[in-house]
């Protein structure tokens, strides 16, 4: 592992360098390649200069226990304590670097979320999830459009389907694919029994068009009077619009907006992301067939986490973790959810990187 760090400083040495010639500077497409490698190479180049730093100081108190007086050796032996505990963090944080990066993390979210089994209750669950993942979205100041929505009388939602952009956002968001389950007393159940309904949510991360290449004879495109809200233009324009791959027999439909130009755009993106996803689970499922039982697969038919109301408790079945801050997730804080389930996928990765080298 330190030979492999060694030349992984080497390397960014080396790229420091490139960066002051005058000939790379005078190269956009070359700087910005370079200067986008140092970046993703500079957190564990700092790790690694701080770990050897501190190993130093532990070397010469380590002198300093065998050789001072007495005062001096009880100072110095409190001291070696903190250095080495700092140097196993230290070390801890390189082993999480080391592993291999998530190529999508940096790009942006398409989310899904429908109304599953229970009715109008299920639509209503539905619609709490997107105003949690919009609160979410709200508190890293990432921009969230809808780009479709189908609505109930009742206030809830059957399906809704936005864009999520900001840094980070498929990193942070990733792992909430699935179906969750609420368990609560309905507004309208007179007996006060518990009622358990589902919704499905699916996080895509938007693919750009270099990513997916689209045939145009690939799709069949669909034009028809949009329903609903919407004013005068309902039911008098061809402005929704309906785009079928023909290949893979995915459907996008699309009526928000009152242009039609603007539904297939919106269309197009929503496509692209679910083909670019489908492309991405079948590489996974050929190279990492062994790895489904670490935290699933994020298929959607997998039940990931339920919601108790009476009991005020969320569990995220996957990793088997509980946490009684429902009223704190209702307003969109995440964090202890997600970090919970994103440490134990990163410490599963770790183990199967360290499993790579051992042998």
């Amino acid at each position: 592992m330190f030979d492999k760090l060694t030349a992984v400083e080497s390397s960014y040495e080396d790229l420091m360098k490139q960066l002051a010639d005058p000939a790379v500077q005078a190269d956009p497409t070359t700087y910005r390649k370079h200067a986008k490698t140092l970046s993703d190479l500079e957190p564990l180049v700092e790790r690694f200069r701080q770990y050897k730093g501190v190993s130093r100081e532990i070397a010469q108190t380590e002198d300093l226990v065998k050789t001072a007086d007495a005062d001096i050796r009880e100072l110095a032996s409190e001291e070696l304590k903190t250095l080495e505990q700092r140097r196993d963090g230290l070390l801890s944080e390189i082993k999480m670097l080391l592993v291999p990066k998530d190529r999508n993390d940096d790009r942006n979210v398409v989310l899904e979320i429908r109304a599953g089994t229970g009715g109008d209750e299920a639509a209503l669950f539905a619609g709490e999830l997107f105003r949690i993942y919009a609160k979410f979205a709200e508190r890293h100041r990432w921009r969230i459009e809808v780009l479709s929505t189908n609505e109930t009388g009742v206030g809830g939602l059957k399906e809704v389907i936005a864009s999520v952009e900001g840094r980070g956002a498929y990193s942070r968001l990733k792992y909430e694919s699935g179906v969750h389950r609420v368990q609560r007393v309905p507004a309208t159940e007179a007996s006060g029994r518990i009622h358990t309904s589902t919704a499905t949510v699916a996080v895509l991360p938007e693919a750009e068009e270099v990513d997916i290449q689209i045939d145009a004879k690939d799709l069949r495109v669909d034009t028809f009077c949009s329903s609903g809200p919407g004013g005068q233009s309902v039911n008098t324009t061809y402005s929704a619009v309906r785009i079928t791959h023909i290949p893979t027999g995915v459907v996008v439909s699309q009526q928000d907006e009152k242009s039609q130009v603007k539904n297939r755009a919106k269309a197009m993106k929503v496509l692209r992301s679910r083909l670019y996803e489908m492309e991405m689970r079948k590489q996974q499922e050929q190279i990492a067939k062994d790895r489904r039982s670490q935290v699933g697969t994020g298929e959607r038919s997998e039940k990931i986490r339920t919601y108790n109301f009476p009991q005020n408790r969320i569990t995220d079945h996957r990793i088997n973790f509980t946490t009684h801050r429902l009223v704190e997730v209702l307003n969109g804080d995440l964090t202890e959810l997600l970090d919970s389930v994103s440490t134990h996928y990163q410490s599963e990765k770790l183990k199967e990187a360290t499993a790579v080298e051992v042998r």
